[in-house]
């Protein structure tokens, strides 16, 4: 499994945006969002029960990752079509504010590392990827444990003031000032 320090794959993927059969499927690369933190979340499949929970969660935290500069990119190994549908027949996915993207041949699930050996789909991972390409966080559950989408903001929020963070640290907290910790020491 890929881990921190190391640098997002290339890809290419099928990506679904919009209900719109037409329109709303689009290519999508490591460059599209160029400039931007990733935060790249997978799931098994679609169609089920976990799944749409920490979608939707992800969702509602949209506009605070975009607020930070952030894109959210969600994937699974199922098709652009079954993507479609899901979205289309599935009353909380309608609207989503972010890409679903296909992995069907499982290209960037292999090369991140993340490709559940029995199962044959994306575990359930969670990278956050800095503007310059290279993963700053990992997080995997097992396939039956959803995560926590704001955890995940937590974790960029961390990430995005360069300086150590103490447990459970929350954006506008102060951060740790190594000379005091050592003169008080």
């Amino acid at each position: 499994m890929l881990t921190i320090g190391n640098a997002l794959p290339k890809f290419e993927l099928k990506a679904v945006v919009s209900n719109d059969i037409e329109k709303g499927i689009v290519n999508i690369n490591n460059q599209t969002f160029s400039g931007k933190w990733l935060v790249l979340f997978s799931w098994p499949k679609d169609f089920t029960f976990v799944c749409p929970t920490e979608i939707t969660a992800f969702a509602k935290l949209n506009p605070d990752f975009l607020d930070r500069d952030a894109q959210i990119l969600g994937l699974s190994t199922d098709s652009e079509f079954v993507h479609h549908a899901w979205r289309k027949h599935h009353q909380d996915l309608n609207d989503l504010p972010f890409p679903m993207l296909s992995d069907i041949k499982r290209e960037l699930s292999s090369a991140l590392g993340i490709l559940d050996p029995q199962e044959g789909v994306a575990q359930r991972a969670t990278l956050i990827i800095d503007p310059e390409g290279v993963i700053r966080f990992v997080m995997v559950t097992d396939l039956n444990v959803g995560r926590n989408p704001n955890e995940v903001l937590r974790v960029l929020d961390a990430l995005q003031t360069d300086e150590l963070c103490p447990c459970n640290w929350q954006k506008g907290q102060q951060t740790l000032d190594v000379k005091t910790l050592e003169n008080n020491a």
